[in-house]
């Protein structure tokens, strides 16, 4: 019977650190998932602070992106209008020139016309 007993002491110090090493495994393992859900706390709150930021630099741009198109449209229009003042400035400076060559033109005539009466009368 001794050496039943011998076994059975044997079986109960090999399941007793069997258990041992079971629980000192499941320890480790404990740390390992509450550093994990630490880590996994930490990396929620900087998606939801990156979160925020990112709907604010949306806000932003969209904000930013709305003044450019504006300021797009007013170039834009004020281009148009400028050409337009040029077109006119050329027009009116053809329109002038024109007319100063007619009176020119017409100047130099009355003055032939002139000379020609002054001689008629002197002769």
């Amino acid at each position: 019977m001794s050496q039943q007993g011998a076994a059975l002491q044997t079986y109960n110090n090999e399941l007793v650190k069997c258990i041992e090493d079971l629980c000192t495994k499941r320890d480790e393992l404990q740390k390992q998932i509450l550093s994990e859900e630490e880590e996994k706390t930490k990396i929620q709150n900087d998606i939801r602070i990156l979160t925020e930021r990112l709907a604010k630099i949306n806000e932003s741009l969209a904000r930013k992106i709305a003044s450019r198109n504006e300021y797009d449209k007013t170039i834009a229009e004020t281009e148009a209008a400028y050409m337009k003042i040029l077109e006119s400035s050329q027009t009116l400076l053809h329109v002038l020139k024109n007319e100063t060559a007619k009176d020119k033109s017409a100047l130099g005539r009355s003055q032939t016309t002139l000379r020609e009466k002054s001689r008629e009368q002197t002769s």
